[in-house]
């Protein structure tokens, strides 16, 4: 029971903090309802996940706590990429198309994979949340529950991703007109550009 009790907790601590309207779960739903390259976007957002949990769990969040210079300097890519992306979101926005998924099977994977990978590390609460404070609450655990407590995270961040990206298709039908995907990139837009002035606001 120890194990399994560590093992939930977190997960759902895991799910708290990755189920929010954020850059990298809006990038993935967009991949998602364009079916392009969900599996390994997918899987780079849980692996990295993954990596980073383990990292906090095995002690590196208190390093992290301790490197305010690490975090302002992540936080400064994070604003720029947030704030170009909003832009090319707004662009979109602005000439929308109906795009039917067995048309879209094209896109630049080197593209999607290198913006993938922006969403993820140049968060700085990525570190925070991730390897600071689910590594600190790991705390709580020795040897084998902590291990279990790491898993469930893990579990959560997989299923999480998984189900976003292969849930979107469901979404299919709506996205059929252009004025769904003209709503959609505007929330995206909003979502990037709000992100981008919070993590501003943290540098003054």
């Amino acid at each position: 029971m120890p194990l399994l009790s560590a093992f939930v907790s977190g997960l759902l601590l895991g799910a708290s903090l990755i189920i929010a309207i954020g850059a990298q779960n809006a990038f993935i739903l967009r991949q998602g309802l364009l079916r392009q390259h969900v599996f390994i976007l997918c899987l780079i957002c849980a692996a990295s996940d993954a990596a980073l949990i383990a990292l906090g769990v095995g002690g590196l969040g208190t390093l992290i706590s301790q490197a305010p210079v690490l975090i302002t300097v992540v936080t400064i890519g994070g604003v720029l990429f947030l704030g170009a992306y909003a832009a090319i979101a707004f662009r979109r926005a602005l000439h929308p198309e109906a795009m039917k998924a067995a048309e879209t099977q094209t896109g630049n994977l080197k593209a999607a994979i290198a913006a993938c990978l922006a969403f993820t590390f140049l968060n700085p609460h990525v570190y925070l949340d991730t390897v600071v404070l689910l590594g600190s609450l790991s705390a709580r655990f020795e040897g084998a529950g902590r291990i279990a407590y790491g898993a469930g995270a893990t579990l959560a961040s997989f299923i999480w991703f998984f189900g976003l990206g292969y849930g979107a298709r469901l979404l299919e039908p709506v996205f059929a007109r252009p004025a769904a995907w003209r709503v959609l990139d505007v929330i995206i837009g909003l979502v990037m550009s709000g992100l981008a002035i919070s993590l501003a606001a943290t540098l003054f």
